[in-house]
């Protein structure tokens, strides 16, 4: 079996060194390191990578702009983001620009399996994110929603504001955020935008 092909970008030297060692004891390929935005973009460039494990802040260029820039010149590189915090501009891209989103904390014991994830085509989230969930077991829970509620979600989906929303379906701002916070019960959602965008995120299918 082809072994999976690496670069990594953090502007921290420990951090890099650190999983840089930790991922070539488990049989991965480095190809390369970075420690700014502009070397890791124009290393995925001339190493074309099967995946680049990027720090969300980094100088020049930061992961998700790299990411950005990955998709818009159909890179085939799959993206992953590493990164101390939970920031929502991350959540709203996974499954469009990046494939997987690991907290810091949590890096040494999930990253083999985000990476074997992203690999097979999935996305992943780290599991400390994913504990804001709690979603029904009924897998048929989706079906509770009424028409409409299924139509804001879609919209939720394409990252549409309320505003925007309310303003295509002639409703009010107040109307879409009730509609929202129906959506969230029937759901079983914990009632957080960042727990919903996920639930998105982890569920395109269910919403077609």
């Amino acid at each position: 079996m082809k072994k999976t092909t690496l670069i990594l970008a953090d502007d921290h030297p420990l951090l890099l060194n650190g999983t840089a060692h930790f991922l070539k004891t488990k049989d991965f390929i480095i190809l390369d390191t970075a420690n700014d935005g502009n070397s890791a973009y124009n290393a995925i460039l001339k190493q074309q990578p099967d995946i680049a494990i990027l720090d969300f802040d980094m100088p020049k260029l930061n992961g998700l702009e790299i990411a950005k820039l990955c998709k818009k010149h159909k890179i085939s590189t799959k993206i992953i983001i590493l990164t101390l915090h939970k920031e929502e501009a991350i959540i709203k891209q996974i499954g469009t620009t990046i494939s997987g989103y690991i907290l810091k904390d949590d890096a040494l014991s999930e990253i083999e399996t985000c990476i074997s994830a992203v690999k097979s085509g999935n996305t992943y989230t780290s599991k400390n994110l994913n504990e804001e969930i709690y979603i029904s077991g009924d897998d048929n829970a989706i079906e509770k929603l009424t028409p409409t509620e299924l139509k804001i979600l879609r919209y939720l989906a394409k990252d549409w504001s309320s505003s925007q929303i309310g303003d295509h379906l002639f409703i009010s701002k107040r109307t879409v955020e009730k509609h929202r916070s129906n959506i969230i019960r029937k759901l079983k959602i914990k009632s957080t935008q960042n727990a919903l965008l996920l639930w998105i995120r982890k569920n395109p299918k269910r919403l077609n």
